[in-house]
């Protein structure tokens, strides 16, 4: 390219000197400018230039339009510039840059033209091609034959746009295509297609959370979250386990929790830290970092009447992460007594009630909402997540294959449901809200009712009689056991009278024991006129048999979970053992001073850190041998008499000392480290500065 311009710049020169000063200077362009609107062959070739910056004279923008395309005069001037190329007899080359509204005896600089020849150097100049492709170009002389140029620059690279198969967005929220920089040494390509939600490695759907932030609050930014989930196989064992080793003998894994416990315990660390850095959802009184936990963004009012949402918040106050249960605009709160009656549910405290903490309404979202302050559970399901996870969608089909609950894990819904409401109506209280998705299922067949005192808010002033709400919860509490057991949802169980509950109990008894059938009916047949009310207290004792066998699980799981945090105790002993080590040892700011000197007490311990983490073998090759550094470390935590030779690098120097010799001196050097920093004169150490 170089070349080309010498060459032009050759050839205008003898044209130049023929004409007057005056009209010379605005037709001149200056050095180069024939060349900016050309297209660099080293953008066309490799798709960028090295000399883009060190005085190459060509275009070097992909994207500019053409200039002779848009002026109002754009397909003569083309065409004036298509039959100059060609003719060599054409007055030389005036840029069409400004409209061309002067006279036909005048350029388009205003100065009148003259026609002129090229010189004989124009030979070897190259041939103009316009990077408009929309006009054709004119017939050419009968001295030339015509020729079609191909010019890549009029071309651009594909590039796929809304890649998000659940959103309608790109990475930066356009979907406009116009303008596309492209570079194949940068990764923006890259970053269109990957997915614009925060990933969720343990969802089935990772693309629902953000097709459901538009019904959350609307106008949310995209954000691209990890795609790589935590290291959750830090201590997993590798391979299956040795059945040959004998009662004495241990391998890694032994020292450390099982991996399903440690996993599901990251897990819910992860989600209980999760936050949306471009979320738009404004905090709320004393809550902030608002995360919604919907996993569906269909809306639905069929419980409390008032659409529903459920947001992950920290408070300010404390700095705990709690559940927010937002009833969406339409409730006009016209008494103050029913926000205080949340106050006597705050007195409840049950293992199988989620604890309500507050209450309070906000127009943070443009309209009248409640809002109720519950405990989080991370990671858990709803009874109709875990049971009915097709409902309502396209793959729920009545002639699919269901699997029925097993007996056992039914018996125990029954017996912690059963638990539930004897609290709540010890109390003097009412749930009223006994709905499959208003269940959640925290751990292993752990349930919590988790939606209570949001009815006595909504209808307070529909005030009923509290031992009729307690006669329904009896009812309500039948209905859901029966639509687990029949795999058929309790929207679809409806006027279940005496007469009418045939159908359903013979369905169940196909499937289940009689005891547990009754069971069901004995709930679902309310009380003759005229006779006592059933209570909860009576259900319990009915069933206290299998009451006993869910306290019993509960127990064997408490001892599970004991035993790991005892192992877990003795790591954290190890931990105290090796910051002591890594404080004492290689000291360089007491290199010198003859009261840190490493050829006493010392220089054991430093040659004790090798004699445990820094082994060799015959061959000078590292050994890592985990059972030798945690027996070495117990014995020095313990104290033990056994005796050991430590030998120095050099192999020149060797020690027989005892496990408690070395805790002593140990002791004393971390004793005397720590009164180092509250005598900063004493030997020139420090403390820290906060």
């Amino acid at each position: 390219p170089t070349s080309v311009v010498k060459s032009d710049h050759q050839s205008l020169k003898p044209e130049a000197s023929r004409q007057p000063r005056l009209n010379l200077q605005p037709a001149r362009p200056s050095i180069g400018s024939e060349n900016k609107d050309t297209q660099c062959r080293n953008v066309m070739i490799y798709g960028h230039c090295r000399y883009e910056n060190a005085g190459c004279a060509f275009n070097h923008d992909q994207n500019r339009p053409n200039s002779a395309q848009n002026s109002p005069g754009g397909q003569n001037t083309q065409s004036e510039f298509s039959k100059k190329t060609f003719n060599v007899d054409s007055p030389s080359f005036t840029p069409a840059g400004l409209p061309s509204t002067a006279s036909p005896s005048s350029n388009v600089f205003g100065a009148p033209t003259k026609k002129s020849t090229f010189s004989s150097q124009a030979a070897s100049a190259a041939v103009f091609t316009p990077r408009g492709a929309g006009s054709a170009t004119p017939a050419a002389q009968e001295n030339e034959t015509s020729s079609t140029v191909f010019n890549p620059a009029t071309l651009r690279e594909f590039t796929p746009q809304n890649f998000e198969l659940s959103t309608g967005i790109t990475a930066n929220g356009a979907t406009s295509d116009a303008g596309i920089n492209y570079d194949p040494f940068t990764m923006t390509s890259v970053a269109q297609a990957l997915p614009t939600t925060q990933f969720n490695p343990y969802a089935d759907d990772p693309t629902g959370l953000v097709g459901s932030n538009a019904a959350f609050f609307p106008h949310q930014n995209a954000y691209t979250g990890p795609l790589q989930p935590l290291q959750y196989h830090l201590y997993s064992p590798v391979g299956p386990y040795r059945d040959d080793l004998a009662p004495f003998q241990r391998q890694v894994h032994d020292f450390f929790i099982p991996d399903k416990l440690r996993e599901d315990m990251q897990r819910r660390s992860e989600a209980l830290q999760q936050v949306m850095p471009n979320s738009t959802l404004p905090p709320l009184d004393n809550y902030f970092s608002l995360v919604p936990l919907d996993t569906s963004h269909r809306k639905s009012s069929s419980v409390f009447g008032y659409t529903t949402w459920v947001y992950k918040a920290t408070s300010s106050k404390n700095g705990r992460t709690y559940c927010l249960r937002r009833l969406e605009g339409g409730f006009r709160l016209t008494n103050e007594h029913a926000i205080r009656s949340v106050k006597e549910w705050r007195r409840l405290y049950n293992g199988n009630v989620v604890s309500i903490h507050d209450a309070f309404t906000t127009r943070a979202f443009g309209d009248s909402s409640l809002f109720f302050v519950q405990d989080y559970h991370p990671l858990s399901k709803t009874l109709a997540e875990l049971h009915f996870p097709h409902a309502g969608t396209a793959h729920a089909s009545r002639f699919a294959a269901k699997t029925p609950i097993a007996e056992g894990v039914l018996w125990g819904y029954v017996s912690q449901i059963a638990n539930a409401l004897k609290a709540i109506h010890a109390l003097n209280l009412a749930a009223r809200c006994l709905d499959m998705s208003k269940i959640i299922v925290t751990d292993k067949n752990r349930i919590r009712l988790g939606a209570c005192s949001i009815l006595d808010v909504v209808h307070f002033e529909a005030r009923r009689p509290i031992q009729d709400l307690q006669q329904e919860d009896l009812i309500h509490f039948g209905k859901l056991i029966l639509s687990l057991a029949i795999n058929t949802l309790p929207n679809q169980l409806t006027n279940l009278q005496a007469s009418q509950l045939k159908g359903p109990i013979e369905q169940m008894g196909r499937t289940y024991s009689k005891e547990i059938t009754d069971t069901v009916l004995w709930l679902l047949t309310p009380a003759p006129p005229g006779a006592t009310p059933k209570g909860i207290e009576e259900f319990v004792r009915g069933i206290a048999v299998h009451m006993v066998a869910t306290l019993d699980a509960s127990l064997h799981e408490a001892d599970t979970l004991k035993s790991e945090l005892f192992r877990e105790l003795e790591n954290g002993r190890l931990v105290r053992l090796m910051a002591k080590l890594g404080a004492v040892n290689e000291r360089q700011e007491f290199d010198g001073d003859r009261a840190w000197s490493e050829n006493g007490e010392r220089y054991m311990l430093k040659l004790f850190r090798d004699y445990v983490f820094h082994q060799v073998d015959a061959n000078g090759n590292p050994v890592v041998d985990m059972g030798h550094i945690i027996r070495c470390l117990n014995r020095l935590d313990a104290g033990s008499d056994d005796r050991i030779c430590l030998t120095s690098r050099d192999e020149q120097t060797s020690f027989v000392v005892s496990y408690k010799e070395l805790k002593k001196q140990l002791g004393n050097a971390f004793g005397e480290l720590l009164k180092g920093g509250k005598q900063p004169a004493g030997r020139g150490f420090q403390g820290p500065s906060h």
